[in-house]
């Protein structure tokens, strides 16, 4: 399941070694033949569920594709009573996030049964409003977010994953992430809707392999963090995982973001300072950064 999570529609994934070719191997494996079976039947079993199809298997190597349609495919095994995993536990994120189909402004279950304290039905659909209101406001600052300039986008703070919902596309993808210190656990929520996401606390550093970021969104995240911990430590753990000349989307009071620009502009992003949509009178402002591509050149450095 979670290399189906990370497999893009089409493309394939390599098995080798056990069980692969258990017949004429289990011997050496020094495993009994019943159990590679086993073992194997299930992969298989998964893999169809999974709608896999599989294209190859010789000698110690198997090859599945990821099919195209896998989504709607799912959707029909879904109805059909196919299930993939079970839990008691209705905020057993871990294990219930695993296959969600984007249901994306479906009211959640978990949202619809009050499980999510200050979170009813109407300031769910009031949020996402909100963020295909916002979305709209930085399509007009950035032109490029259309265009698929931007694939790997990183959400800092992504409350009920509405920016994702806003921004998605077929061109591009979202990590979700909630902070350790967020009022609201939501990360449930987020899984619900088909998106995917993780918890964690911008004081330390993030994990990143195998990827970095085209895009990063932060909205109130220095707000909140701000008697926490560093607003520079968390600037640098976004300069490193954001790729040269990738952008960085900031929302927050405009007190906070002149402090946030004057850090910035010593780690040479160029930034602009943008009004709410709302007008000049809201005290939430927008701050677009980009991280520059420069190299060190002798005892120089050059910016290109």
């Amino acid at each position: 399941m979670e290399v189906d999570r990370v497999l893009r529609p089409g493309g394939y994934w390599v098995l080798s070694g056990p069980p692969i070719n258990y017949r004429v191997n289990y011997k050496a494996w020094q495993r009994p033949k019943e159990d590679l079976e086993d073992e194997q039947n299930k992969i298989e079993e998964i893999a169809k569920k999974l709608c896999w199809v599989k294209r190859s298997e010789r000698a110690e190597i198997a090859v599945w594709q990821k099919t195209m349609d896998s989504e709607s495919c799912r959707r029909k095994q879904e109805d059909a009573g196919v299930n993939f995993c079970e839990s008691s536990d209705a905020d057993d994120v871990q294990e219930n996030g695993g296959l969600r189909y984007p249901k994306l402004y479906a009211i959640p279950p978990r949202i619809a049964s009050g499980l999510v304290p200050g979170v009813s039905s109407e300031t769910y659909q009031d949020d996402n409003q909100k963020w295909k209101k916002h979305v709209n406001a930085y399509k007009k600052i950035n032109r490029l977010l259309d265009t698929g300039r931007y694939r790997n986008i990183m959400d800092m703070n992504a409350g009920l994953g509405s920016f994702a919902a806003a921004i998605q596309s077929p061109k591009l993808w979202v990590m979700n992430v909630v902070p350790t210190t967020a009022e609201k656990s939501t990360l449930g929520v987020i899984y619900e809707r088909g998106l995917i996401g993780i918890y964690h606390d911008w004081c330390e550093a993030f994990s990143t392999y195998p990827r970095t970021y085209d895009l990063i969104h932060a909205n109130g995240l220095f707000s909140l963090y701000k008697d926490k911990c560093n607003a520079e430590d968390i600037l640098l753990e976004m300069d490193r995982i954001l790729r040269p000349e990738g952008a960085v989307i900031f929302r927050d009071e405009v007190d906070t973001l002149i402090k946030v620009k004057k850090i910035v502009a010593g780690m040479r992003w160029d930034t602009k300072m943008v009004d709410h949509e709302d007008g000049p009178l809201v005290p939430e402002k927008i701050l677009i950064a980009v991280k520059q591509y420069w190299v060190v050149d002798g005892n120089s450095t050059s910016t290109q």
